[in-house]
């Protein structure tokens, strides 16, 4: 067995690994793409060649032999979200027992950004790609049509009977929070939600309206709505400050934990207890919530079920099956009460 050419400025060629290893070049591509079509002894000397030169196959040529690829895309709307930071990871941690890889970005929560990231996923012939949409349309059309038939996997969005999805109901969250509000004796309430062409924001408002109707109360009088352009921290401090300026509420609901980790900072900042005198309530449950100044209430979003749920209908979707179905898995959120609230 001898080394590898270095005439190509130290890059490592498929012929150089069938030199090292003593096989053909047709071997090296058997144990690459199709290792179920060599010898075990054979494997082994390929693959240790291509450890000891540090080869790296050529995906586009993969492409082309109709290879299944390893990586898996995951657009979400906001990589500062330690929301979508926790999905990856549970994403990550399951896809990982299939042999598959994540490639991690975000979508800012602009439409034209997300598309063209789906462009690129599918012209560099990743399995598929797990999205986190920009929309609060439940037009759900421009996932099919995309380059390369790119599997799409809907995360945290039902899209409905023509895409695979995952989701948490976001209705019944609004309806648990506000109804935790309630029962708490607060009847002057707010929703401080995060981008208003976000689904989810729009669903957990519906849900925090429908919960006030079914006790008899006017979401028009007993619920001040307040958007916020982001989901970060200042984005939260910056709404409820304006949320000051008017009537204030008594109980606060919020469109995750990090906006409602800033409304705490606006109303503590003016002089108000937390919750003496105004509760508050977030949504997911990030790590964080439970260590926040005020240890937070929240509505807790199943993360690592969500996560695992995904890879598995990623998996399933991109096999290629031509019997596969369609799944849309909707998973139930939960109440979580803490010293914010009174709990």
């Amino acid at each position: 067995m001898g080394g590898h050419d270095d005439s190509d400025g130290g890059v490592v060629r498929l012929r150089d690994v069938a030199a090292y290893a003593g096989v053909s070049s047709g071997t090296v591509s058997n144990t690459i793409n199709h290792p179920d079509r060599v010898r075990p002894h054979t494997r082994k000397l390929v693959n240790d060649a291509i450890t000891a030169l540090g080869y790296v196959p050529n995906q586009q040529a993969r492409m082309l032999m109709g290879v299944t690829s390893e990586v898996i895309g995951l657009v979400v709307l906001d990589v500062e979200s330690p929301f979508y930071m926790e999905t990856a990871h549970a994403i990550e941690r399951a896809v990982r027992r299939s042999g598959q890889v994540v490639m991690l970005s975000t979508s800012e929560g602009d439409l034209e950004r997300e598309a063209a990231l789906l462009r690129v996923l599918a012209a560099q012939g990743v399995r598929g790609a797990m999205l986190a949409p920009s929309t609060a349309d439940i037009d759900t059309s421009r996932y099919r049509a995309l380059p390369r038939a790119l599997p799409v996997i809907l995360l945290d969005f039902d899209g409905g009977p023509t895409h695979c999805s995952v989701s948490v109901d976001n209705y019944e969250g609004g309806r648990l929070a506000v109804r935790h509000l309630l029962d708490r004796g607060h009847t002057d309430l707010a929703y401080i939600s995060g981008p208003a062409h976000i689904r989810q924001f729009a669903d957990r408002a519906k849900g925090a309206r429908a919960e006030l109707r079914a006790q008899g109360r006017d979401p028009d009088r007993h619920l001040i709505e307040v958007s916020s352009p982001g989901i970060g921290i200042r984005d939260g401090q910056a709404a409820a400050e304006r949320l000051l300026e008017g009537r204030r509420p008594t109980g606060v609901l919020c469109g995750n934990d990090m906006i409602a980790f800033g409304a705490y900072r606006a109303f503590v900042a003016a002089g108000l207890r937390v919750p003496e005198d105004v509760a508050i309530i977030g949504y997911d449950d990030i790590d964080v919530a439970k260590d926040w100044i005020v240890p937070m209430s929240t509505i807790r979003q199943p993360i690592d079920e969500l996560g695992t749920i995904a890879a598995r209908l990623m998996i399933d979707h991109s096999s290629g099956d031509p019997d596969h179905v369609h799944e849309q898995v909707v998973l139930r959120p939960e109440l979580v009460a803490r010293r914010s609230t009174g709990g």
